[in-house]
């Protein structure tokens, strides 16, 4: 019995030993003396509820363009903060790129065990979501939800709002280096319209070492981290979301749909005079189309006749073109130019792609029903099918037309029609991927023909993405290349967006010799059968 109870005293006092290891590996984090004053906590809550600012000391309340809170020298303690900078450099990072981001991310930090990031978690988690709930007087709910960033040279988060899984408000903790606007990576916050899209960056939060800054998810709480424009520096952070009771979210805005146009009145004069001659060869024209079928994409090089080509390309860039940026920002940012102002021909050009005759030409690449001289794939069952209507018709005397010849006809009447747009690139400029994309998403030939110069690199960004829809997976990369005309034809699952311009695009070295000066032009139509 007394070696019994022995056993069980040494089992407890291995259980205390480990309870104990435990408890010491984490670092209590102490948090700033303002959380824990009831006169600021009552005075943050008053101005939040009535949406005023506030400031007191190290603590900045500010409700333009949204609500956002900034808390100066968030943890009491240097030693804390250089601790937990090490242990989290030391931790294991992932690239992370797609239409909206490009940054390195580490695994979430749930359930680390390194004493300072262990700390922080229990302290963010526990005493400040206590505060903060207080403050919001909003039941937060106990989910930890936290991974660290690292923005280095050309990484970037676009415009978006962050409403998702019962996000109620965000938090970043920044843990960087001395830090200047100069450096890029600062947290922009945007002005919305009366339809809640984002209009204009309004607020830039430069990064500042030990600074907490933290806002309400909201259908207005529009933000992006700009570019890291320095080459030496990382921009560390913490970040993460306290989940609770979302906001009211009235119902997504709904762009116009973009106007539609059948083909212009030109034959194929306009062909011969701008088209390569080797592509209007009609066996090389069965070569491609036989390609293009295997794999609905393909890219003709040198398509325009190199002459006009270079006209092209020079009127671009030295014509007096209006530009005009296409928005809002969490969908797209570019120029595109008022057609009214295009130089005779660039004009010409355009024409070129809006005619019948390259409508048919394109069907003779493709096998798509882009003109009606173009054949269907069912048209011999078509004809079989009409002609015993017919020989029935005659055999009964009736003059009422069949269904199948009915439907015939409304096949034959359907007018194919496009849409297109001259677009110029710059530093910044992207497409993104968006909901209301997605559910207009159909079939469509999509052409792009660039203007961009030799020296265009494809770590400049301005590169199409085609992916699948509500999957990582990337299907296609077309990227820009002089006079390469680019044929892509995608199903209702298959969505696109343009990838962001970086800073690359502007450097000396990329421009030394460059005729783009860091910019470049498309055609780019869709067409629709």
């Amino acid at each position: 019995m007394a070696s019994r109870r022995r056993a069980a005293d040494s089992l407890k006092t291995d259980q205390k030993k480990k309870r104990k290891n435990k408890t010491t590996c984490e670092e209590t984090a102490e948090l700033c003396s303002l959380v824990e004053d009831e006169q600021v906590k009552r005075s943050v809550q008053e101005a939040w509820s009535q949406r005023t600012s506030h400031s007191h000391g190290d603590l900045e309340l500010d409700c333009h363009p949204f609500p956002h809170c900034i808390i100066k020298n968030f943890l009491g303690s240097e030693t804390f903060v250089e601790n937990l900078q090490r242990e989290l450099m030391d931790l294991n990072f992932h690239e992370k790129s797609n239409d909206l981001y490009k940054f390195k991310q580490s695994d979430d930090l749930k359930k680390r065990t390194e004493p300072h990031i262990s700390g922080l978690r229990a302290a963010l988690f526990g005493r400040f979501r206590s505060w903060l709930g207080q403050v919001l007087q909003v039941e937060l709910e106990p989910i930890v939800d936290i991974s660290c960033a690292k923005y280095e040279y050309t990484d970037i988060l676009l415009c978006h709002d962050d409403e998702l899984e019962e996000r109620r408000v965000a938090f970043i903790l920044y843990l960087v280096p001395p830090w200047q606007s100069s450096d890029g990576g600062t947290l922009d916050l945007y002005t919305t319209d009366s339809n809640f899209q984002p209009q204009s960056i309004v607020k830039s939060l430069v990064p500042s070492l030990n600074t907490l800054v933290l806002f309400e998810v909201s259908p207005v709480s529009f933000h992006q981290v700009s570019e890291v424009l320095t080459q030496d520096k990382c921009r560390l952070s913490l970040s993460g979301w306290f989940h609770g009771p979302p906001l009211e979210r009235p119902p997504r805005h709904r762009e116009p749909a973009v106007l539609r146009s059948p083909h212009l009145p030109r034959d194929e004069t306009l062909l011969l005079e701008w088209v390569n001659p080797v592509y209007m060869d009609l066996a090389y024209q069965e070569q491609i189309q036989q390609e293009f079928e295997d794999s609905s994409e393909i890219q003709l090089k040198d398509f325009l006749k190199e002459e006009k080509f270079r006209e092209v390309k020079e009127a671009l860039r030295l014509s007096q073109i209006e530009w005009a940026k296409r928005g809002p920002p969490n969908k797209r940012c570019y120029e595109v130019a008022s057609l009214d102002t295009l130089p005779q021909c660039v004009s010409a050009c355009w024409e070129l792609l809006c005619s019948e005759a390259f409508f048919l030409l394109l069907s003779n690449y493709t096998g798509l029903r882009l003109h009606y001289l173009c054949p269907a794939d069912d048209d011999s069952d078509t004809e079989d099918e009409e002609s015993k209507d017919v020989r029935n018709a005659e055999a009964t005397g009736s003059l009422t037309e069949s269904p199948s010849a009915n439907e015939s006809r409304a096949k034959e009447l359907s007018t194919p029609v496009h849409c297109g747009e001259l677009r110029r690139w710059s530093h910044g400029g992207y497409t993104l991927l968006h909901d209301a994309e997605a559910a207009r998403a159909e079939y469509a030939l999509d052409l792009v023909l660039p203007f961009c110069g030799a020296d265009w690199q494809s770590e400049f960004g301005g590169f199409t993405c085609y992916v699948a829809n509500e999957e990582d997976e990337e299907l296609l990369t077309v990227y820009p290349e002089d006079n390469s005309l680019a044929l892509v034809y995608r199903d209702k699952e298959t969505l696109k967006f343009v990838k962001h311009i970086n800073h690359r695009s502007l450097s000396d070295s990329a421009n030394a010799n460059s005729s783009t000066c860091g910019a470049f032009y498309d055609f780019s139509f869709v067409y629709y059968e």
